[in-house]
């Protein structure tokens, strides 16, 4: 009774482990075809030169040497760390500054949020379209503006010292999702606390200072190490408004990878240069884990 009692324990183990491998299979197989095989490949393709019609030919490290020699390179890497750290911080300081403003218990706070949030959710091409609109230098609804006030119009797109604010004012459209992120991280923090720091005559601002912020550091955290990641990932309005011009002024990373590869057919040398942004990107990423060891303060560690 026994021996039978394991093999069916045994058949039943099998079963159960066929059956996982079955339910998993859709995603394995995914992953294999769509993030693992490709970038093997991608990996592969950093020494060949390849141009999609003839064979690809093996140049060793060609390409990597390639990266140190080319201006474009450089130039796309600061538009984009400029992008990255100026704006990084102001949509920080923006999105922070909304949410303390609608986390008050007010009436039609929630139309307030929605209508805030609503941009963010608009199509790239479309959020492209409409602030070509508002930063057109002659019929454009910010120099409009402007007039009124009394300052003269600014040519936002066609002049190499403002687009790069231009786009990182522009990119504030869309800190919607960083703002209810800030929204959920307020509305954590203990009602109790703040009663306490009341109770013992704390202004507004040490409310802020020694119970909102400490608690809300995990938060800013994560709205950091997002933020970053997507900026260097830039790409849909640069290659919509201004095509990288003028004079190179929004070439950032992505939009050189793009020319690289489908402008000019150099698929080994696109490769290479995505590698490298990789590896600024996972390097920034490892950096604020190791920072974030001294600033950020977890419920456990209060």
């Amino acid at each position: 009774m026994s021996s039978a009692r394991k093999q069916g324990r045994a058949r039943f183990a099998v079963q159960e482990e066929r059956d996982g491998w079955l339910f998993a299979a859709p995603f394995v197989v995914g992953a294999l075809a769509f993030v693992v095989f490709p970038l093997a490949y991608s990996v592969a393709l950093v020494f060949l030169e390849w141009d999609l019609v003839r064979p690809p030919a093996f140049v060793g490290l060609a390409n990597i040497r390639k990266l140190f020699q080319d201006p474009m390179v450089g130039t796309s890497l600061y538009n984009t760390a400029y992008y990255t750290f100026l704006g990084v911080p102001l949509h920080l300081l923006v999105a922070l500054t909304l949410a303390l403003a609608l986390n008050a218990r007010a009436r039609g706070v929630s139309a307030y949020r929605t209508a805030f949030y609503l941009p963010s959710i608009t199509p790239s091409v479309a959020s492209a379209v409409i602030w070509l609109q508002i930063l057109h230098p002659e019929f454009g609804m910010l120099n409009d503006a402007f007039e009124k006030l009394g300052i003269s119009p600014q040519r936002w797109l066609f002049e190499p010292s403002l687009t790069k604010p231009a786009f990182i004012l522009m990119s504030l459209w869309s800190i919607g999702p960083q703002m209810v992120i800030f929204l959920a991280g307020l509305q954590a923090v203990p009602e109790v606390l703040y009663e306490a720091a009341h109770a013992d005559g704390a202004s507004a601002w040490q409310r802020f200072r020694h119970v909102t912020l400490p608690l809300l550091t995990p938060t800013i955290f994560f709205n950091i190490v997002v933020g970053i990641i997507a900026s260097f990932q830039v790409f849909t309005t640069s290659f919509m408004m201004t095509g990288g011009g003028p004079q190179n002024a929004t070439l950032f990373m992505v939009l050189q990878i793009y020319y690289v590869a489908f402008s000019y057919s150099r698929f080994g040398y696109a490769s290479a240069i995505a590698w490298i942004l990789f590896l600024i990107v996972a390097g920034f990423t490892v950096l604020q884990f190791y920072i974030g060891r001294r600033w950020v303060y977890y419920e456990t560690q209060l």
